[in-house]
């Protein structure tokens, strides 16, 4: 079994650079991308395909929006860093704008998604010692197995993926995991005084997109409140209308303590993280005990509005919802005893492969990619499926297709 896959010299030449002067440190499908917008790439042949990834859900808003492009060019020509040692004339119109936007009282803006997870541990474990009380040097934080927060050190120490943790010890002390979508487990792991927070992706992405049970959140909500310990929702790829509501917690009226938000925060555009919480939370850091060069940016900002107005203003999460329920359904009907299972929320979707091929995923990736759409395993047996939230049901249709053809590679093997 297997794709068909001839590689132009052009395309060839790409790949050779990356392997000869780049780190080892990624798998990509062998294509190389030299444009893209809506929901299309192109390859340096001009090739076009579906993207259905949406870089890990960083470009909700379509590829090169040109709202966000328009805000990124017109703050460029004028002011793009200023470091924190000054104020400028976007941070705080960004600030107002974020916190209402989400309906807390500060934001701490960051650049990458594991900087902004990594902010929430600090105010988390903060709290923790400065308002909850515990005892110096005790504070725990308690995770979820199958885990994805990003790849620092202080992340990788809570994680249970053998490839995310070989050879990198000694890790981080103070983290208990728990299995996720587990009620009692969390119940039973907070009666712990010396816990400060709860920190959850509310649908585990990397893992396959593990959707949880309804009455998950507000379960996690009533015994945060129950044991006085901080509920973290890392958000940065099922947030921002990805789940067909403005936050995944949304859909239950759960509103976390901590909100992470990252990726779509830019449209794609550059790197934009934040950290969203009350006063009580926020302000336990002081001046000179947390921050970054360029988190604030005056171009981050004018950035991350746009994107923020482009969401709301053209209802991606509504269309996320009626197109993600379409899309399952339609991959349903297919009937293909290849698929074992599909799952999903809103344009957040995965299914499992039912094959003897331990790389039949792969296989079918670059089937796909063949046949003119972009996806990506993950976990072995697993393919993500979640394109720009403006995507039509006729281009679902089509995609759909196009999955159906891909799949008879698999009759193959």
């Amino acid at each position: 079994m297997q794709a068909t896959s001839l590689l132009s010299a052009n395309t060839q030449y790409f790949l050779d650079l990356e392997e000869n002067h780049g780190a080892h440190n990624y798998h990509p499908l062998p294509v190389v991308i030299k444009k893209a917008s809506g929901v299309y790439f192109h390859d340096v042949d001009d090739k076009r395909y579906y993207d259905f990834l949406s870089g890990y859900s960083a470009v909700n808003q379509g590829h090169c929006h040109p709202a966000i492009i328009d805000a990124l060019v017109q703050q460029a020509q004028t002011l793009t860093l200023t470091s924190r040692a000054f104020y400028n004339d976007q941070l705080g119109e960004y600030e107002k704008f974020i916190t209402g936007y989400f309906g807390y009282d500060k934001v701490l803006p960051m650049n990458t998604g594991v900087e902004a997870v990594e902010t929430a541990l600090k105010l988390s474990r903060k709290w923790g010692y400065e308002v909850k009380g515990i005892e110096a040097d005790k504070a725990k934080i308690v995770v979820c197995k199958q885990n994805f927060h990003g790849r620092t050190l202080g992340v990788i120490s809570y994680s249970t993926d053998p490839t995310a943790t070989n050879n990198y010890g000694p890790f981080l002390a103070g983290f208990e995991s728990i299995p996720f979508n587990d009620i009692p487990a969390l119940k039973t792991a907070l009666q712990d005084n010396n816990v400060a927070a709860f920190l959850f992706e509310p649908i585990q992405g990397e893992a396959g997109v593990v959707v949880p049970d309804n009455g998950y959140y507000a379960g996690v909500r009533a015994l945060c409140n129950t044991y006085n310990v901080l509920m973290v929702a890392d958000e940065i790829q099922s947030g921002l209308c990805r789940t067909g509501t403005v936050l995944a917690c949304d859909a239950e009226d759960v509103r976390p303590d901590i909100l992470i938000l990252g990726k779509a925060l830019s449209g794609g555009v550059l790197p934009v993280s934040a950290v969203l919480a009350d006063d009580e939370i926020m302000l336990t850091i002081q001046p000179g005990e947390h921050g970054s060069t360029y988190g604030g940016n005056p171009l981050a900002c004018k950035v991350a509005i746009a994107a923020l107005k482009v969401l709301k203003d053209e209802k991606m999460a509504e269309n996320a919802a009626t197109m993600g329920e379409f899309f399952r359904s339609e991959l349903k009907n297919l009937e293909s005893p290849f698929i074992e299972t599909i799952r999903g929320r809103g344009l957040l979707n995965a299914i499992v492969i039912k094959h003897s091929d331990p790389e039949a995923a792969w296989t079918l990736c670059m089937e796909l990619k063949e046949n003119g759409l972009l996806a990506k395993p993950t976990h072995g047996d697993k393919i993500r499926f979640a394109p720009p939230l403006i995507i039509t049901k006729e281009q679902i249709s089509e995609c759909v297709q196009i999955i159906a053809k891909s799949l008879e590679v698999l009759q193959k093997g």
